[in-house]
């Protein structure tokens, strides 16, 4: 008798472990600030801002989330300092277990720039299959799926724009998944990238990780390669580490500092140009995030 299977992931977070791993926890692009409060009413509220190293522009978002826990409703409303406004409406459970609706859109009253997104997902043991309608590109329709037993996934995804009436865009993916470790391999770009990573719990304090990628369509041939580890310092700090085959070394350092605040700095060094300038400025980066809960 076979044991019952999980909801695999999804498409979107196949490879996560090393993904996050490789990407988060490095803030490189300049200063970031994280504010998260809620009330007892069911409402969070998220402000975040950040100020690019390069630029020195500044951009901002407000976010207020309500969330009906008892009719699997969630509602988000977000303005951004471009002028950006987002909406996002979530139903989950409603005509099937499993089974969510989200329509995710967006507009920018002073131009022309309108999206509207709706996606319906639907999850079971050993399933995780979502299906996407972009109204006004194309409009596209982009659906994708994921199957698993006992720590193997199959995935596969597809574009198919239906003015054209061709399949714009299609990929695939096969990877193993187990406690403290995991494998992934996708085709993307209609098959013509490759990309394989890999994820590994080595101890409850040590974690490692790489992505190699192959472009066939890329001018210079060659794998470009990055791996990374992370070490918890103790319940409260973690440091993380990676470099990829140009030389470009990153380091990344995480505090907590009390409940609810949290530091992360970050560091970019290119090992062959240590003592070059840019035209835009230093061959380094540096930055910093702060995070508040409340």
């Amino acid at each position: 008798m076979s044991l019952p299977q999980p909801v695999p992931p999804s498409w979107k977070d196949l490879g996560k472990s090393s993904n996050d791993l490789l990407g988060k926890d490095f803030p490189f692009a300049g200063t970031a600030l994280e504010v998260k409060t809620s009330t007892p009413s069911n409402v969070a509220f998220k402000v975040t801002g950040n100020q690019n190293a390069k630029t020195n522009l500044i951009n901002g978002e407000l976010e207020a989330k309500y969330t009906d826990k008892s009719h699997g409703l969630v509602f988000t409303q977000a303005w951004t300092t471009a002028n950006y406004l987002r909406t996002q409406v979530e139903a989950e459970n409603h005509l099937a277990k499993g089974l969510k609706f989200d329509l995710n859109a967006s507009l920018v009253p002073d131009g022309a720039g309108k999206t509207a997104l709706f996606t319906t997902t639907y999850k079971q043991p050993g399933l995780h299959t979502r299906a996407f309608l972009d109204l006004f590109r194309g409009p596209t329709f982009t659906a994708d799926t994921v199957i698993g037993r006992d720590g193997f996934l199959l995935g596969a995804e597809a574009s198919y724009n239906v003015t054209e009436g061709k399949v714009s865009r299609y990929a695939a993916a096969v990877g193993f998944s187990a406690p403290e470790y995991a494998v992934t391999l996708h085709g993307l770009g209609n098959l013509s990238t490759f990309s394989a990573s890999y994820y590994h719990r080595v101890s409850p304090d040590v974690e490692a990780g790489a992505k190699a990628i192959y472009d066939t369509k890329a001018t210079t041939q060659g794998v470009s390669l990055e791996v990374g580890a992370k070490a918890y310092l103790d319940s409260a700090a973690f440091v993380k580490a990676k470099i990829n085959n140009s030389g470009v070394l990153g380091l990344g350092y995480t505090q907590a500092l009390r409940p609810g605040v949290r530091a992360s700095f970050g560091l970019a060094v290119d090992t062959q140009k240590l003592n070059e300038v840019t035209p835009s400025g230093p061959a380094h980066k540096l930055g910093a995030s702060f995070t508040f809960e409340g």
